[in-house]
């Protein structure tokens, strides 16, 4: 059975992993010409992607090329004295299981640990798809495949396809990363300000010859085109300016900067992400929103379970999707719900708001560990959201083993 995969990031090559495990015949087309190297962010693996990592052989490079961030300080605004925060200890508490890793690196992980089996295609993308499976492509001839994923992103050119064009829901918020100079980080430490409506920090890791700085802001919907730099950058100086004179400086490398990323932080509310021969697994189908929700893990349990329903079926599309959303539909649901909350607490609009922030996650962290763990349980709808999630032990694994 042939699958095409759209998207070469995290989804893509970890449902390749799977798919190629589970015996079928796997090609993955990328626009890009090569594994993109754009910079981006830190991104948090939780239990059941851990879980599926040590499964697919690659915890020990995941676990290798970890940030290494082990303490916040945060300056909040209007308050002399910064906060100070373990993050080792909260991470601990919110999850068995954790692993902060740069959304590049953990990119090339997968990659490196499907592209043995499974035929990769870079600098092309999809232009058509047809209900009897046949493919069109921007460069490379057609080809038909029994089944087509969308793991292309947020912005995937294969649900604009099959789907049409489906809102994306916009919570408030932006997000933007810049790649800073590595002297300006301290070393294992996030260094943030906190303002009404406004949260930037620095942060860098072991292994990378740069820091990075990120900004989250409240904004209703702005007024830009998503190729038009200059002006995204033109709105980021406009939300930060006069926090404070080290955010200024963050700022000043925006014209020199390598590497920008900015984009709003919005959710996809599909009711159903599949239709005929063709589905989308990761934020193509489901994101609840970059940063706060959990969409790294939640894409890479997608995959996994994606893979283990097609395998299950026998290759039966239907039924395998089917059974795909059902798995999926709640685990969503949640995510959306807690990326809602996520966005309102880490981005603050009043001080109460950053008062209460800063000091529930010190005071968390001021507690044993094992009390700070028992806590924390006790919320598997918030900060426990992610390990509560379960993953299934498909018998074509065992066998496959």
């Amino acid at each position: 059975m042939r699958v095409l995969i759209s998207g070469a990031s995290i989804a893509g090559p970890v449902l390749a992993h799977w798919l190629t495990r589970f015996g079928f015949e796997v090609t993955v087309v990328e626009r890009a010409p090569a594994l993109r190297k754009t910079g981006g962010h830190a991104v948090d693996l939780f239990r059941p992607a851990m879980d599926i990592s040590e499964r697919m052989g690659v915890l020990p490079s995941i676990e290798e090329r970890a940030t290494g961030t082990q303490w916040m300080t945060v300056h909040r605004e209007g308050v002399r004295r910064p906060t100070s925060i373990d993050l080792g200890k909260l991470f601990g508490a919110m999850s068995d299981r954790h692993v902060e890793i740069m959304r590049d690196d953990l990119s090339e992980i997968y990659y490196d640990a499907s592209r043995a089996d499974a035929e990769y295609v870079f600098g092309d993308s999809i232009t058509a798809i047809a209900d009897d499976g046949e493919v069109r492509f921007e460069h490379a001839p057609p080809r038909r495949f029994d089944v087509v994923v969308g793991a292309d992103g947020l912005h995937s050119n294969v649900r604009r396809l099959v789907f049409g064009d489906v809102p994306e829901v916009h919570i408030g918020a932006y997000l933007a990363v810049v790649s800073v100079p590595k002297g300006l980080a301290g070393d294992g430490e996030f260094r943030g300000h906190l303002g009404r409506g406004r949260m930037s920090g620095l942060y860098g890791a072991r292994h990378l010859d740069d820091a990075r700085a990120i900004f989250l802001f409240h904004s209703p919907p702005l007024d830009y085109h998503h190729r038009d730099v200059p002006r995204q950058k033109e709105l980021l100086r406009q939300a930060f300016s006069g926090v404070h004179p080290e955010v200024d400086g963050w700022l000043d490398e925006l014209e020199r900067t390598p590497a920008f990323y900015f984009d709003s932080i919005t959710q996809l509310r599909m009711g159903a992400w599949s239709r005929g021969r063709v589905t989308l697994v990761g934020d193509a189908g489901y994101c609840p929103g970059p940063a706060v929700g959990g969409s790294t893990s939640l894409a890479v349990l997608g995959a996994y379970v994606l893979a283990g329903e097609l395998a299950a079926a026998g290759g039966d599309h239907e039924r395998a999707f089917a059974a795909y959303e059902r798995e999926m539909a709640e685990l969503v649901r949640k995510s959306r719900v807690f990326a809602l909350r996520a966005a309102k607490t880490l981005i603050p609009k009043s001080r109460l708001g950053m008062w209460g922030l800063t000091t529930g996650a010190r005071m968390l962290t001021a507690l044993p560990a094992s009390a700070a763990r028992a806590i924390a349980k006790l919320n598997t709808q918030g900060v426990r959201m992610h390990d509560s999630m379960v993953v299934k032990d498909y018998a074509v694994e065992r066998q496959a083993r």
